[in-house]
């Protein structure tokens, strides 16, 4: 993989048990390219995100990554919120990699903890219990952490679902340093407005890549329906696709 590609997908096929969740996919993303990926309910998107992060393994090809620090971010009904952690020391978490996980923060670690909170405008929320933040509230939280992370390639999903449109236009922007900053951002989003106005590249999945390139050559109406009618003509009971080499 050469140094321009952050992530290359080689024929690959993802799923749960012996069912493909996503078929032969098959492309680059160009490092600090800026991707949003969508398609219908069930087509697959999220799953697409645990093959780049390693959690889910490949039935078939493989996931090239370039890069030793990737950062992602589940969505958000994912999270166990009952935990009574501050806000602060969530953000904190995004330290791990260099302090491990029972590793104190440093003195000279506080003024970025600061830094991180004040850019997603959380300054005097630090002592607040997660649990009592609104969803707008914990997705600013969340993206500070990511800040923190200063990851070479960063993975979203669906992170401005159910958010109030000032958070999503302030977290717009970091999304935009994030790019200027040449990070490779991959987002899963659901609103295709956004993705024409902020994303210059899409991939659209239904269980199977229907178009990959230029945003507003991918999102036309022909594209949109044969996704659509791809995971309507899905049929949970079918055969398992086999294994390669069983």
């Amino acid at each position: 993989m050469t140094m321009t590609t952050a992530i290359r997908f080689d024929n690959v096929t993802l799923g749960y048990g012996r069912h493909p969740a996503v078929h032969h996919l098959v492309g680059e993303v160009p490092s600090g390219g800026l991707l949003a990926i969508v398609g219908p309910n069930g087509a697959g998107k999220s799953t697409l995100l645990r093959g780049i992060v390693g959690t889910l393994q490949p039935h078939e090809g493989c996931i090239e990554v370039s890069g030793s620090r990737i950062a992602y971010l589940p969505q958000i009904a994912d999270l166990d919120r009952s935990f009574p952690l501050p806000v602060y020391d969530l953000v904190a978490m995004g330290l791990w990699s260099h302090t491990g996980l029972f590793g104190r923060v440093q003195r000279r670690d506080h003024a970025r903890i600061e830094e991180a909170i004040a850019a997603v405008g959380l300054t005097g929320f630090e002592g607040r219990p997660i649990g009592t933040l609104s969803g707008g509230q914990m997705q600013r939280a969340l993206f500070a952490r990511l800040l923190l992370q200063d990851a070479e390639i960063i993975l979203l999903d669906e992170p401005f679902t159910a958010i109030d449109a000032k958070t999503t236009a302030d977290l717009l922007d970091l999304l935009r340093r994030w790019h200027r900053e040449a990070r490779t951002v991959v987002a899963v989003l659901h609103d295709l407005e956004l993705v024409k106005q902020v994303f210059p590249e899409t991939l659209l999945i239904a269980r199977e890549p229907i178009a990959w390139g230029e945003t507003g050559t991918v999102l036309n109406s022909r594209n949109l329906l044969r996704a659509r009618r791809m995971i309507e003509a899905h049929d949970p009971q079918a055969e398992p696709c086999a294994r390669t080499g069983t």
